[in-house]
């Protein structure tokens, strides 16, 4: 089969969410896995980390066996036939609405877990349309087909194979990284702790005086719509000059900086024009950015830097990392809507290439300044319910 690019994804399944799939997408780096052994050796790099108790389902288009789609669900354990219904149906359900006509699939743990999974998958390929190429189950260094039934070539003891092929070297030397397993991935937007993490406590709760100073300020004004600009402003200004920093090259310097950003970004519309700022030409610099600040954001906010991440890392087809990033968001805030919403798309296998950036910086601007308009200068309600207004009780 011929590889179009690395992708991956991470996601316990469940009876509710299956999986989170990623979809590869351009630019390309041709391969060809033209035997299990270089499929095996391809599977790793195609998630960004090596599998444990998973099955990894990938979906190829036709002509050429241009891989298209690669899912990773968590072995159901203990295994039940309803929940490897799901987990199959939730596969083929991606494949069929990708119009892909053709998988591949690999299960990595003891044959107890992955039969299964694995015979569910082949029940629901067959009346789907789906052509099954091969399912391999892989234990140590040694794989069983469940489709080659030839003693000759597919011995019951397994066949043992290496760890590279010319097909995972390649993605190597174009910069596909591989990580030990999923927790290697989490452990990349992992909250600091100790004296890192004080130190970041301590910038929050001044950048939360801060806020709280704007907010007084703004309370006694007569025209709030032009206060409420007012407040916006100083955060838009913080965070598009800090994507400037990261996109030259640079980082931030001090933890204040940092913390008033994801303070800032309490201000939806601060997060919806650093979002709307997002060109995937400046991908590298904004995954070193919004990495940054998850990891150093504080209890309460840390949603919207990790849905920027999510939502950067899906542009760059890094499913694993989008899933993580989301993971992160979602335990912050379990309502917050762009994770929620970021959560369902990749779940539905929509591509990388779909990641399109929801407006421009100007549009956002537009229609923040057509809401003031309707709310009118002389509303009297709270100038942005978003932004959140810290107790000072909370201040060391």
């Amino acid at each position: 089969m011929t590889q179009a690019l690395t992708a991956g994804d991470d996601t316990p399944p469940s009876r509710q969410t299956p999986a989170s799939p990623q979809i590869p997408e351009p630019p390309p780096v041709p391969l060809r896995a033209d035997s299990p052994e270089a499929l095996l050796a391809l599977v790793p790099h195609l998630l960004g980390f090596a599998p444990r108790t998973s099955l990894v389902v990938i979906g190829t288009e036709r002509p050429g066996d241009r891989i298209k789609v690669t899912l990773r669900y968590d072995l159901p354990d203990p295994p039940g036939a309803g929940i490897a219904a799901d987990l199959a149906a939730h596969a083929v359900g991606v494949l069929t609405a990708q119009q892909l006509t053709a998988l591949v699939a690999v299960g990595y743990g003891p044959r107890p877990l992955v039969d299964p999974v694995a015979q569910a998958l082949l029940a629901a390929a067959g009346p789907a349309g789906i052509d099954v190429g091969d399912i391999l189950r892989v234990e140590g260094r040694r794989y069983w087909s469940y489709l080659c039934t030839e003693q000759a070539c597919c011995p019951a003891a397994g066949t043992p194979f290496a760890a590279d092929s010319q097909a995972a070297f390649a993605l190597a030397r174009a910069g596909g990284q591989v990580l030990a397993d999923r927790a290697a991935v989490a452990a990349r937007v992992a909250p600091l702790g100790g004296i890192a993490a004080e130190s970041m406590r301590q910038a929050t709760r001044r950048a939360e005086r801060h806020v709280r100073q704007l907010l007084a300020r703004v309370r006694k004004s007569s025209r709030l719509g032009a206060a409420r600009r007012m407040i916006a402003a100083e955060g838009l200004s913080a965070v598009g000059s800090m994507i400037g920093t990261y996109r030259a090259g640079g980082r931030y310097a001090t933890d204040y900086q940092l913390a008033w950003i994801t303070v800032a970004l309490h201000d939806l519309r601060v997060r919806d024009d650093a979002w709307a700022r997002m060109d995937p030409g400046h991908a590298d610099a904004h995954l070193r950015l919004w990495t940054d600040l998850t990891r150093r954001a504080q209890p309460g906010y840390v949603a919207a830097p990790a849905s920027l991440l999510a939502f950067v890392a899906w542009q760059s087809g890094d499913g694993a990392l989008a899933n993580v990033a989301l993971d992160r968001a979602l335990a912050d805030d379990p309502q917050y809507s762009m994770a929620q919403l970021l959560r369902q798309v990749i779940t539905a296998g929509t591509p990388p290439s779909l990641a399109r950036l929801p407006m421009t910086p100007e549009e956002v601007a537009a229609s923040y300044d057509d809401a003031d308009e309707e709310i009118g200068e002389d509303d009297d309600r709270d100038p942005d319910p978003d932004f959140r207004d810290p107790d000072p009780a909370c201040e060391p």
